[in-house]
């Protein structure tokens, strides 16, 4: 599947996504490419943000294809069943485990609690990193075995963010083009 065929809709996780994450650098470079802009990046809600993503969905034109990171790619396990049948694929980053007590301080996961664990209707890519300060890397290969994902080890890539040295990233974009690829 070609990029330039599809709808990316790319989706951020909890907290603002700062300028220069590899998130908005590949808005930037894929002309089909939009960030699905959520109200409340604080103190989110499941409701709230999944009738958010539905809505983006639904105003696609194309065949759509997720790219999420962190609490973006719990929010596509959630909705992943009221997307069937209009998502072509979703490419995981970095899930976070907000099963986890204390992940963040200012935010205890809400309703995004418990993280589904029921295979998605749709290929799915997750690539996780074994010092992920926001999931244990064993955990993100139990996500990627529930969820039916591939799965792909990142190294020590930490968090895949800026912190972490993930500006540009050109690692992913390469796996996020081998991944479409299969796609057909």
């Amino acid at each position: 599947m070609k990029i330039s065929e599809t709808d990316i809709l790319l989706i951020p996780g909890y907290g603002k996504t700062l300028p220069g994450h590899w998130l908005l650098r590949w808005q930037d470079k894929m002309a089909t490419a939009r960030v699905v802009k959520q109200n409340e990046l604080h103190q989110p809600t499941k409701k709230a943000w999944l009738e958010t993503l539905v809505k983006d969905v639904e105003a696609c034109k194309r065949p759509v294809v997720l790219v999420a990171h962190s609490l973006g790619c719990i929010l596509v396990a959630h909705a992943a069943h009221a997307l069937k049948g209009k998502i072509q694929g979703a490419y995981l980053v970095a899930p976070s485990d907000w099963d986890r007590e204390g992940l963040v301080k200012e935010f205890d996961g809400g309703d995004f609690k418990p993280i589904p664990a029921h295979p998605l209707p749709f290929p799915a890519h997750v690539v996780a990193s074994r010092n992920d300060p926001y999931c244990d890397y064993e955990r993100a290969q139990g996500f990627a075995k529930t969820w039916g994902t591939t799965f792909q080890d990142a190294g020590e890539a930490g968090h895949i963010n800026l912190e972490s040295g993930h500006g540009p990233w050109p690692e992913g974009l390469m796996s996020f083009a081998h991944f479409m690829k299969k796609l057909g």
